[in-house]
């Protein structure tokens, strides 16, 4: 099994994660703008910062939970905290999005 770095399993959590009103998940979306990861004494800690199609988003406070809680789901990094930065600038647009996505949505 090819050996992933803490960002590549964190993007493999989240690409778990989809907009309930758009079937792409956040990450092929073009949702995430960086993930920042720093060790800590007691693990490690990590900023998703990311934003959303749209500011009035009803179900953002869910969304956020979920990506707070992609650090429980990778079990070979204990104490792993992941911070959900929430941004509207740059804001969200369709060529954020990835390639496979655009052809999930029958955009290319």
């Amino acid at each position: 099994m090819k050996f992933a770095t803490l960002k590549e399993k964190i993007i493999e959590k989240l690409k778990d994660i989809y907009d309930p009103e758009i079937p792409v998940n956040l990450y092929d979306l073009g949702l995430i703008y960086s993930i920042d990861c720093a060790k800590e004494t007691a693990g490690s800690r990590c900023v998703v910062t990311m934003t959303l199609t749209s500011a009035t988003c009803p179900v953002s406070e869910s969304i956020l939970e979920q990506v707070r809680n992609v650090g429980s789901l990778i079990e070979d990094e204990p104490n792993l905290t992941i911070d959900a930065n929430l941004v509207f600038d740059p804001p969200w647009s369709k060529e954020s999005m990835s390639d496979e996505a655009r052809l999930h949505l029958g955009m290319l």
